[in-house]
This record gives structure tokens, C-alpha cells and sequence, in this order.
């Protein structure tokens, strides 16, 4: 939680340096246009659009340094030329509206979360520790940070509790906050749909692709597993079967021996089939639901590991099975490579977005085709399902996985 409070803090930080710059753009418009009303201000929109694009373009580049891929909408080449071509230009372009429907967004909502993460922190930490030093001041300079006079201890140690509770609410929050205050970029500053879809499809006919291969895969494990395992263990069942007739004739004595190894080949093979089924869908999940499913993976798994699910709701059993087998596959590498001592699993749900991260306190250094496959799976599995995979691994450690899954119904 620390570290995803610290992130989420350095994440609402930059977010309020581009909030300042929308902000001054958005009131450098309203000057503008006041001034368009006596036809002074004309000359001035050229500019304007360049300096709302070049600070969306900023915003841009936040999101995507975040791993978050926000791509520009506007066409590669050389702008139009003239006062008229420009302004001609941008209203034709959708891109233009969305830019400055983000400022406004931006310069005020995610203005007002920067300014809580950043200021709210400070006053926090001074209302905490005001108990330590409050006695050095002059007597009128005994007020919070807000001018509220504290003359006595009890009220001196309320206003303290009270800081770290508020503190405390905003570690908590800071997450969130930091994805509300992205949402607006995340969803201005793209493409319009009906202007360029191009990306969405490459991705889509790659995914797809993916999808189809890790299928054909499947398959063919499937049937190794039942050609190698329990198809030979059925005909040894036919054989001893077979032997046990002619036992019967012949010597009776011999019934029971092969009668016994004819029932444990016929139970090695269901053992097979029933590991085969598992490996298709995991009768765990039907019986005990995600929750329980990742209880006994955490419980069986060779490092020891933590589980926090918070509040999933109802969940796609496409989404309910890629997460689990997520979670499975990542649990196997930190076992095998890792060195961890302790590994963490937490789901949570944000809308129609299911969360999975997997933390290990290993060595680190972990790599997609770094001579395993079980990274790669997991990104094939989860972008089968427009999913998104960040794998963070420096030497050292720790190692983080975080798959993001979508769970609309």
C-alpha cells in the first residue's frame, strides 16, 4: 500500500503541473475571447490552438511515460499555412473541442486533486506534530491551519488525531484520486473514434491472433495430455480386462492380481482427466468462486504468500478464469526464479476494471522470453482479452505484475 501511495502521490504531482499550465491556457481563453468581442482577440486564436495543443501534447506525454497510451489525434506533417487555413482546420478537426473540453476539466477538477495531494499532505504532517512544539509560540500563534484557536491539550490532541485519520483517508484515496484525475486525458485526449480506428484494429488483429495461437496451443496440450496420459492408461485397462477373461478360463488364482492392476490404471487415468479438466476450467472456481480459488493458490503456493480481494461484484467467468490462471502462472515463476521470501496477491475492481498484482520481494531482473514462457502466457492470455500486462522487475527486486482486465458484462 506504501508504495502505491507513493506512486499515486508522485502521479497527482505531475498531474498538477499540467493542471497550472490548462488552467492558464483556459483563463488565457476567456481573456482571448473577451477580446474577440471588440475584434481585437482574432489575431490571437492561432496561437491559442497552438498553445492548448502544445499543453495537451504534455499531457499526452505524462499519461504514456505512466504506461498509460494516450495517442496524439493529430496527422503528422506540415500545418496550414494562413490565419484563415488554420482556424478553418481546427474546426473541422474533433480534436480541437476535445483539447479544450480537457482544459476545463483539467484546470479545475484536476487542478483541486493536485492541490489535495500535494498541500493537504503538508498541513497533515504540521497539524500531527503540532503537539511536539505548539508551547514554544506565542500564545497567539497557538491556531491550526486553518485559524482555529487550540488553547489546551485535549483540543491539541484531537486536532493531532484528527491530522493522521485525514492523513490516513488520503493514502487510502490517493489511487484513486490519481486515476480520476488521468480520466479526462485518458479519455479527451485520444482519438476520436470516427477519425482514426487504425490502432485500435491493429491491436485488435493482433490480440486476436494471439488469442488464436494460445488457443491452437491449448489444444494441442490438451490432446498430448490425453493421447500420452490417458488414452494409454485405458487401453492398459482394456488389456488387463482382457487378461482377466482369460484368467477366468485358465487360472482363476490370476483374477485378483490383475483385477487389482486393471483398477489402478483405470484410476491413474481418471487422475489424468480429471488434471486435464482442471487445466480447462478449474472446478475450484465453480465450487468456491474467485476468492476462494485464489485462497487455496495462495495457501498451496511454495512461497509463502498474502492475499487482499477487495469487493469484486459479479464477474465474467472469461475475466474470473484469466485471472486466476494469472495469478497461478505468476505464483509458479516467483517459486521457481524469483528467490522471494514472501510474494502478495491483490485483486480489487474499479468499475469495469478488474485489477490483479502479484508482488515478490525477490531478486528481480525478470524479462518476457528471458528463457521461460510464463510471462509471455500471462501477456497472451490477458491481452486476449484486451487486457493490459506491466511488468516491473528491476535487479534487485522487487518484482511487480500488474494486469489490468476488462469485466463488463
Amino acid at each position: 500500500m506504501t508504495r502505491d501511495a507513493f506512486e499515486a502521490l508522485e502521479r497527482l504531482a505531475g498531474g498538477l503541473g499540467t493542471a497550472f499550465l490548462a488552467l492558464a491556457a483556459l483563463v488565457s481563453w476567456v481573456l482571448v475571447g473577451a477580446a474577440c468581442a471588440v475584434g481585437v482577440g482574432l489575431l490571437l486564436l492561432p496561437a491559442m490552438l497552438a498553445l492548448t495543443r502544445a499543453v495537451a501534447e504534455r499531457e499526452r506525454g505524462r499519461l504514456n511515460r505512466w504506461g498509460l497510451e494516450v495517442v496524439s489525434p493529430y496527422p503528422l506533417g506540415e500545418a496550414p499555412v494562413g490565419w484563415t487555413a488554420r482556424l478553418r482546420a481546427a474546426r473541422a478537426d474533433p480534436a480541437t473541442l476535445r483539447d479544450l473540453s480537457w482544459l476545463a476539466v483539467h484546470g479545475t477538477v484536476g487542478l483541486f486533486l493536485g492541490l489535495i495531494a500535494v498541500i493537504l499532505p503538508m498541513i497533515t504532517l504540521r497539524e500531527a506534530t503540532f503537539p511536539l512544539w505548539w508551547r514554544l509560540l506565542p500564545p497567539d500563534m497557538w491556531v491550526t491551519s486553518f485559524g482555529v484557536p487550540v488553547t489546551t491539550w485535549p483540543a491539541m490532541l484531537a486536532v493531532a488525531l484528527g491530522a493522521v485519520i485525514v492523513q490516513v483517508i488520503v493514502i487510502v484515496l490517493g489511487p484513486r484520486m490519481a486515476r480520476s484525475q488521468a480520466r479526462s486525458g485518458i479519455r479527451l485526449l485520444g482519438p476520436h473514434p470516427s477519425i482514426d480506428l487504425s490502432q485500435r484494429v491493429a491491436r485488435l488483429t493482433a490480440t486476436r491472433a494471439g488469442a488464436l495461437r494460445a488457443h491452437a496451443a491449448e489444444l494441442r496440450r490438451i490432446e498430448r495430455s490425453l493421447h500420452d496420459g490417458a488414452q494409454n492408461r485405458l487401453v492398459a485397462v482394456v488389456v488387463m480386462v482382457a487378461a482377466v477373461r482369460r484368467a477366468l478360463a485358465r487360472d482363476p488364482a490370476l483374477v485378483e492380481l490383475a483385477l487389482d492392476r486393471a483398477q489402478s490404471a483405470a484410476e491413474q487415468a481418471l487422475a489424468e482427466l480429471r488434471g486435464v479438466v482442471r487445466g480447462i476450467l478449474p472446478p475450484i472456481l465453480e465450487d468456491r468462486g474467485l476468492d476462494g480459488a485464489l485462497s487455496a493458490l495462495a495457501a498451496g503456493s511454495a512461497v509463502p504468500c498474502g492475499l487482499a480481494v477487495g469487493e469484486l461484484g459479479q464477474l465474467p467467468l472469461s475475466a474470473e478464469t484469466t485471472a486466476y490462471f494469472t495469478v497461478a502462472e505468476a505464483l509458479t515463476n516467483v517459486a521457481k526464479h524469483s528467490g522471494a521470501q514472501r510474494a502478495h496477491v491483490t485483486l480489487s475492481r474499479d468499475g469495469d476494471l478488474l485489477r490483479v498484482v502479484v508482488t515478490d520481494d525477490g531478486m528481480g531482473g525478470a524479462v518476457e522470453g528471458g528463457g521461460g514462457t510464463g510471462l509471455a502466457g500471462i501477456r497472451r492470455r490477458v491481452e486476449a482479452h484486451d487486457g493490459v500486462v506491466t511488468l516491473t522487475s528491476p535487479q534487485g527486486g522487487p518484482t511487480r505484475i500488474e494486469v489490468e482486465l476488462p469485466c463488463g458484462s
